[in-house]
């Protein structure tokens, strides 16, 4: 779990850090207009430039599951990921942190290979871990808060603590928690004895996309599956059928980061207008969001607190929607302390339900077979 957590935390680590140092961008990039200056709202910009890439990609290597080998694809997100973070360090270096068009347009392109980088390993790491067990996945999305938690932290002191070079001394521990999270996945998690003995398992049953990771942790597939000669390959279902088996679960989700994106990070930069904390508002705004969806993804670890009815996860997904004219009137009307409140609860919802979702849908039949999606049965 420890190590599941520590990999969820690179994941989103680099989108994170640009999230987190939103108020240095807005410096060099502002979004109102200025002398000799365009207006570039990057929170908005680079939230638009990610998504299309990370859909697109996980749309692809969805598609292809099948045939797609899981430990390449993973070490070839965290390697993104490594990569990409100590770009947006060498072309604040390079540009001695002067904004402009060109620079805007680079962080733009790595944006672009962030979100590659997170379908890859979202999706790969979430799908491998869903025919493991849920306290797996639990953990893993835990890191994924962690990271907002972290960078939100690290920002906040190496803002209080150096008065220029904050953002160089933040993306340079950012960069090293990526290029660790790649060490682990390659050379550690392989050789766990629980990932070992569901990789072979899973290996048994019929899979075709476990054979380099279990040979990364030396052992042969094919002699594996000799010693389990006794298990029945499972049926496999296409894209489609598992699709409409669970479209509910994948409404959800989408319902959830829709809202929550609709919100995070954009409006808290640019419309929550400006309070006695100055600078410091929207980094507050983000902290608080962070740590609050952190603390929340280990709610559904008492039972009794965990929704695991469909229709119930359902209303709850919905019920999120009113947050929107919530923001609206207090953006007009509330203070700052208001506007802290309720972007700590945006925080807990999307932690909270994005845990439920994706700890209570591998539990149905269909989903303990995501990784034998097959064959283009589309």
């Amino acid at each position: 779990m420890v190590v599941c957590w520590i990999l969820g935390l690179g994941c989103l680590v680099s989108w994170n850090s640009l999230l987190t140092i939103g108020d240095y961008y807005y410096n060099l990039f502002p979004s109102k207009m200025q002398v000799s200056r365009q207006r570039y709202h990057p929170s908005r910009v680079l939230t638009l430039v990610y998504q299309p890439f990370a859909f697109a990609t996980t749309a692809v290597l969805t598609y292809k599951e099948a045939k797609i080998n899981t430990r390449w694809r993973n070490l070839i997100g965290y390697t993104l990921f490594f990569a990409s973070t100590l770009s947006l360090l060498v072309l604040d270096l390079a540009t001695s942190g002067k904004g402009g068009v060109g620079p805007y347009i680079g962080i733009c392109v790595i944006v672009c290979f962030i979100g590659v980088a997170s379908a890859n390993v979202q999706g790969g790491m979430v799908g491998e871990l869903s025919f493991m067990l849920p306290e797996l996945i639990q953990s893993f999305l835990a890191g994924w808060a962690a990271a907002g938690t972290l960078t939100s932290v690290l920002r906040l002191l190496t803002k209080a603590a150096f008065e220029k070079s904050d953002n160089v001394l933040f993306l340079a521990i950012s960069t090293f928690i990526t290029f660790l999270c790649f060490i682990l996945y390659a050379s550690y998690f392989p050789s766990l004895p629980i990932v070992v003995y569901y990789r072979s398992k899973a290996a048994s049953e019929g899979s075709k996309t476990v054979s380099s990771d279990l040979a990364a942790a030396g052992i042969q597939a094919e002699a594996n599956q000799e010693v389990e000669g006794n298990a029945t390959p499972q049926q496999r279902l296409s894209i489609k059928q598992l699709f409409f088996q669970n479209i509910d679960y994948a409404l959800d989700l989408f319902l959830i980061y829709a809202m929550t994106l609709s919100i995070f990070p954009g409006f808290i930069f640019e419309n929550t207008g400006a309070h006695q904390l100055g600078s410091w508002y929207p980094l507050v705004l983000i902290t608080m969001f962070n740590a609050w969806d952190f603390i929340a993804r280990y709610i559904p670890l008492v039972q009794c607190l965990k929704i695991e009815s469909r229709k119930g996860l359902m209303i709850a997904v919905l019920s999120r929607f009113l947050l929107i004219p919530a923001y609206y009137f207090t953006a007009k009307y509330g203070d700052q302390g208001w506007m802290i409140i309720l972007t700590s609860f945006l925080g807990i919802s999307n932690g909270y339900l994005t845990v439920c979702v994706l700890t209570v849908a591998p539990k149905g039949v269909s989903l303990d077979w995501l990784w034998l999606i097959g064959h283009g049965h589309f």
